[in-house]
């Protein structure tokens, strides 16, 4: 692994890191160390484990001291839109971190640098990594200026509210029908599934979406059904 190859992101999040080998550690899908059975370093799910936790904590903390006036509901809802996978994809893209991925010949062959879901989880193990290697301030930091400034926007577009919700609300006022999930097919072992649900607009199939369940593949097709129907910049209120 090429020591210097993280320079340009570095410079985009204003990190240097101290230990470089954590940023490999980092961006180790699991499918290459399968694949790569003599390579050295681990794959990144206990970073994604770690990093995770530390994105609920800044983001808990933040919406808490800004917000005294909302209730718990209100703010388990608006932290969910804020560490929803599709919602970190989106974030791990304009960082460009798929490029910097390390997978199995079959992951690359399938598109794994652009799927959502392992770039979702990408970035939760760079936040990981920064902990690891900077420390809670320096992950605080990141995680406002990438993650929780994106909130008012969030708000604003209505995307707090979770996709299967939005779908059918504005699929039920524009064309009348309620939308259907069906899995598509399923991949790997037990301990280690992706799903594959396809998001249905009278029995025609509108997108497709992938997650390690069912339900998180479910949000994952409407977040795409929103897209193929062009159906994203619609607000709710005025579709209710």
């Amino acid at each position: 692994m090429k020591k210097n190859r993280y320079q340009n992101l570095e410079e985009t999040v204003a990190i240097d890191f101290n230990d470089k080998a954590i940023l490999d550690v980092a961006f180790v899908h699991k499918s290459y160390v399968n694949e790569k059975s003599d390579d050295k370093n681990t794959h990144n799910e206990r970073l994604e484990f770690l990093g995770d936790a530390v994105l609920e904590l800044v983001v808990t903390e933040y919406l808490y001291k800004t917000y005294p006036e909302k209730g718990e509901g209100i703010l388990t809802n608006w932290r969910s839109a804020l560490v929803q996978g599709k919602h970190l994809a989106e974030i791990a893209e304009q960082l460009e971190l798929g490029k910097y991925l390390y997978l199995s010949r079959g992951e690359e062959k399938s598109g794994g640098r652009r799927k959502s879901y392992i770039l979702a989880n990408t970035l939760e193990a760079f936040i990981g990594a920064i902990y690891i290697d900077q420390g809670y301030k320096t992950a605080h930091k990141f995680i406002d200026t990438h993650i929780v400034a994106k909130l008012s926007g969030i708000l604003d577009k209505g995307l707090h509210i979770d996709a299967k919700s939005r779908l059918q609300e504005i699929a039920q006022e524009v064309e009348m029908v309620t939308p259907e999930y069906k899995l598509i097919k399923e991949d790997g072992p037990d301990h280690d599934k992706v799903f594959t649900m396809g998001a249905f607009l009278n029995d025609q199939l509108v997108a497709e979406g992938a997650g390690s369940s069912k339900q998180k593949a479910e949000q994952d097709a409407a977040e795409n059904a929103l897209k193929a129907k062009k159906w994203e910049s619609i607000t709710l209120e005025h579709h209710l």
